[in-house]
């Protein structure tokens, strides 16, 4: 087993015991914290896949924009960083029908993953696809790209205007 891979694994386990916490967690806050590290994660793997450009819009977007969103909203929202979560869940059929159900989706997954021929490729070497990718956003698709941030910015500006108007 090479480097990489146990870089992988251990990645992986931080992936799902970060999102395990951020699911069976009854505070908040914790699970709003537990989803910056399956955040990190997921762009970690990112970058062993040599996608650099999904792991820094995965670092852009979802933890330096919806990620502290979520804590910022939690933490100014009056009395509910204290508050637990209720999960709905609390008959001893509908746990057990839930873990069943889970158990049946593992071992499908697990049978249909022993039955598959992998064909593993030699590793390609390192190569930069963030240039390629902003080359074509601001030459091919320049016209998309200002359109989606002008529809952002109506979205942003009419989300203003409800808000002041609630307040007031």
């Amino acid at each position: 087993m090479d480097l990489v891979t146990i870089i992988f694994y251990i990645f992986a386990a931080v992936i799902v015991i970060s999102a395990a916490v951020v699911v069976f967690s009854k505070n908040i806050m914790y699970s709003a914290f537990s989803l910056l590290f399956t955040f990190f994660g997921v762009a970690a793997v990112y970058v062993l896949l040599n996608a650099d450009f999904l792991a820094l819009t995965q670092i852009l977007i979802y933890i330096g924009g919806i990620l502290v969103l979520i804590i910022f909203g939690v933490m100014l929202t009056t009395k509910i960083t204290g508050v637990d979560i209720k999960t709905g869940i609390t008959g001893k059929f509908q746990v057990g029908l839930t873990a069943f159900l889970a158990a049946v989706f593992f071992i499908v997954l697990a049978i249909m993953y022993s039955k598959v021929q992998w064909n593993v490729k030699s590793a390609k070497p390192l190569q930069d696809t963030i240039t390629p990718i902003g080359h074509s956003l601001l030459t091919d698709y320049i016209l998309a790209f200002e359109a989606a941030s002008v529809v952002l910015l109506i979205a942003i500006i009419g989300a203003v205007m409800i808000a002041r108007r609630k307040k007031s």
